[in-house]
């Protein structure tokens, strides 16, 4: 995902690293952008609806007039703006918009990114950032990682399209929830989703590092998908890795202290996704992000783990938010140990079923 200064309006949740750039996607601190019912109206390639008739990104995008840059190594990838409807808008960030459309028919999410005029480094930058995000999306195939369906590139906008996540992130579903846990059976499939995706992301080799229940989409059938790779890169040497992102309640402390980091940052932020599927809550939800970076870094604290958790979830949750990143399991270990918590779970809703049929005989009318 392609970052911007700190320029969206960014609540005391969403507060990045010194030099950090607002994320656009799935942002916390994003605007949310009413929806109204547009009538689709006909444009050129595509259509835009009528609501967005005066939305220069849209229609810098959809204008026939302006031709479509290639993708370099990824022309395959590149979407016919023919098939594309777009929708309205439903958040956006310093640089960019996210709209709701279809592509061929399918519900999809379009990211449109705009190319900054008169700043040539941030316009590389992004340029740099586009291209890293389409191929890492076009690298990445797994049922748990939101499927790539296309971009293009025009002189002003970027473009990636991938498909659409009816029931929204994490985050807000646990919103919605009020912060009420979630069923603990839902819970551990969902944390194996994640786990099993982030399994096969660094089997490539590769770091997410903004992983946060923002970041994880709810498709129809209630399996998660992990977004927004635009951060991610490829590992190298510990040395000179800089967090110019991610989100303090969920970053691992020696991202926040600026030191060499490796795939175990990962790891760290899973910990605390854990914590809160279980519980439902938002991480130290009584202080600031900064206060919780402080607290984590030079007090240790973190997130308490409720009293009746079962103790397999509450060893991978103190195992993979561990100081020592050394400590923290790798995401094979984390799913072999997530489906034995199943394993557990099921075993013991069998037997509770069985004790209540036993003192509640069932009757035959």
């Amino acid at each position: 995902m392609v970052e911007g200064p700190l320029q969206c309006q960014v609540d005391n949740s969403s507060v990045g690293s010194n030099d950090s750039h607002t994320r656009i996607l799935n942002h916390q601190g994003l605007k949310r952008v009413k929806n109204n019912d547009s009538v689709a109206q006909s444009v050129n390639r595509g259509r835009v609806s009528h609501g967005l008739s005066d939305d220069a990104l849209a229609q810098a995008l959809m204008d026939s007039r302006v031709p479509t840059d290639g993708l370099e190594n990824f022309d395959e990838w590149t979407i016919d703006l023919r098939k594309l409807n777009m929708g309205p808008a439903f958040a956006q960030g310093a640089f960019g918009k996210l709209y709701k459309g279809t592509y061929n028919g399918e519900d999809v999410a379009i990211k449109l990114l705009e190319r900054p005029e008169n700043d040539l480094e941030r316009a590389q930058l992004m340029e740099q950032q586009f291209q890293q995000e389409v191929m890492m999306l076009a690298t990445l195939k797994h049922p748990n990682i939101v499927r790539f369906i296309g971009a293009c590139r025009k002189p002003m906008v970027w473009c990636i399209v991938t498909e659409y996540a009816k029931g929204g992130s994490v985050r807000q579903f646990l919103t919605k929830r009020q912060n009420r846990s979630v069923p603990l059976k839902l819970a551990v499939k969902q944390a194996l989703d994640v786990a099993r995706g982030m399994e096969y992301v660094h089997g490539l080799g590769l770091i997410h590092r903004d992983l946060k229940s923002d970041n994880l989409l709810i498709s129809a059938d209630k399996s998660i998908k992990i977004a927004d790779f635009g951060v991610a890169r490829i590992e190298v040497q510990t040395e000179g890795m800089t967090p110019e992102t991610g989100t303090y309640r969920w970053m691992a402390p020696e991202m926040i202290q600026h030191r060499p980091y490796t795939q175990k940052v990962d790891v760290y932020s899973f910990g605390i996704v854990l914590w809160e599927l279980i519980t439902g809550m938002l991480p130290f939800q009584n202080m600031t992000a900064v206060q919780a970076a402080f607290a984590v870094v030079n007090k240790g604290v973190r997130p308490s783990i409720p009293s009746d958790s079962l103790p397999v979830l509450s060893e991978i949750m103190t195992r993979c938010w561990d100081g020592n990143p050394d400590v923290r399991p790798p995401f094979t270990e984390v799913v072999r140990m997530l489906e034995n918590a199943e394993t557990e779970i099921m075993t013991t809703v069998r037997k509770a079923r069985f004790r209540c049929c036993i003192s509640q005989p069932m009757t035959v009318d």
